[in-house]
């Protein structure tokens, strides 16, 4: 009796009732999700875990070049329980882009960026500029040699862009080098600014998700079949039988967190390279300098470019594909000119190019991590992969919309199976 009191009192005051209703009880989503269909409440988890162990470390981070390294070992070893949030903090970068790469693959499956879902797609692919841009921020933070190393040769690329080049570059380091002044806007931007526009659009994307309706695996818009209570016969409300189904999710994705927290922090150096566990030095560089793995599939794109082309030489070709790389997939709702949504319906053509899409940014973020005059891979120098692997690329979205378009499509069924 006291609680249905303090609700009335509440929604009298705010519309929680409301708002409950509208995006769990009483919002109807396909009763056909899969295992595909669990990345994107995940992304939230791992959002709100990041924002939380974040907060505990900035309490004993120092943002000063001087004292940085050794703050983050005070937290490892002095601070109770320090090593724990550091670890749940690096962990949860890496398994963040897990997390958000297996979401596209999925958009990409069963067509979740096509109509009437373009504004939602655009709205993810700017979550994941803005993800970019905070772990590249927070990847300087440890103050190590190889986020010292790693931020000077990348916001060096800017430095190839003609005229403005120089300038941009300085500008973000805030100084000729990477010093105290680009730690310290690199601190503000990655614990304050980045974050709250990260929360932002996600609620945006949330927002535009709960206007439209959410996907399925058959690409079938349900609200187009309802019932004579108005409802979708095919949909079922998110809570409490997706609610259910994502705890379940989460608690599988927290035992395999926890495995890699405890056992296996480091991934063989792929979550934390072993140069970062030094402190920065100017005067030596590491001998392959590389970023994390979920920049390695652009960074190897940027390396791909080794001769000069019309006039233009091959660092700023490499910085002009790396940027299209990343722009290449806003363009995907107007590119894809098939009948269908759902890769269930396409034909060979559809399946291939996206199953060679995905060979090939796998091997780029391989090759991105290896030496590009090594031949780590059968009997070609990596950037011969690299090269490869570029040309897969973009003929994806190049080629897509003709083979969308002649590919033998089959008529998707009227109702979800």
């Amino acid at each position: 009796m006291m609680a249905r009191r303090l609700l009335h009192w509440i929604d009298e005051r705010f519309p929680l009732s409301k708002v409950w209703n509208e995006h769990m009880a009483q919002y109807y989503a396909p009763k056909n999700f899969n295992l595909w269909y669990f990345f994107g409440s995940l992304g939230l988890l791992v959002l709100v875990l990041q924002i939380v162990t974040g907060i505990f470390l900035t309490m004993h981070y120092k943002p000063d070049s001087a004292l940085a390294f050794a703050s983050v070992e005070y937290i490892m070893r002095d601070v109770p329980w320090g090593w724990l949030m550091r670890y749940m903090h690096s962990t949860g970068a890496s398994l963040f882009f897990v997390v958000v790469y297996l979401h596209m693959f999925r958009a990409l499956l069963y067509g979740s960026y096509r109509a009437p879902r373009e504004l939602l797609w655009i709205l993810g692919m700017v979550i994941f500029i803005a993800l970019m841009a905070e772990a590249f921020m927070g990847y300087l933070l440890p103050w190590g040699n190889m986020s010292y190393w790693g931020a000077q040769v990348i916001i060096s690329l800017f430095g190839a862009i003609p005229w403005i080049g120089e300038g941009l570059a300085e500008w973000i380091r805030g100084d000729f080098v990477v010093s105290d002044a680009t730690l310290n806007r690199f601190f503000a931007f990655h614990v304050i600014a980045l974050p709250l526009a990260l929360c932002f659009l996600v609620y945006l994307h949330i927002v535009a998700l709960h206007k439209v309706g959410s996907n399925n695996p058959d690409g079938i818009e349900i609200k187009e079949n309802k019932g004579a209570d108005g409802r979708p016969v095919d949909g079922i409300p998110f809570h409490p039988y997706y609610t259910v189904k994502d705890i379940v999710g989460a608690l599988v994705f927290l035992i395999i967190f926890c495995i890699i927290v405890f056992f296996v922090p480091d991934m063989g150096g792929w979550f934390l390279e072993r140069a970062n566990f030094e402190p920065a030095n100017p005067l030596q560089t590491p001998p392959d300098i590389v970023p994390l793995w979920y920049f390695t599939p652009y960074y190897s794109i940027l390396r791909a470019f080794t001769y000069p082309f019309l006039g233009v030489e091959a660092k700023l070709w490499g910085v002009i594909f790396m940027g299209l790389s990343i722009l290449a997939p806003f363009f995907l709702p107007w590119l894809d000119r098939s009948p269908v949504k759902s890769m269930r319906y396409r034909g060979w053509m559809s399946k291939w190019a996206l199953g060679a899409f995905v060979v090939a940014f796998v091997v780029l973020g391989y090759m991105g991590t290896k030496n590009p005059g090594n031949t780590d891979l059968f009997w070609f120098q990596n950037v011969r992969w690299a090269q490869i692997g570029t040309v897969f690329y973009f003929a994806y979205f190049v080629l897509m919309p003709f083979y969308s378009k002649w590919d033998k499509t089959r008529p998707p069924p009227e109702r979800v199976r």
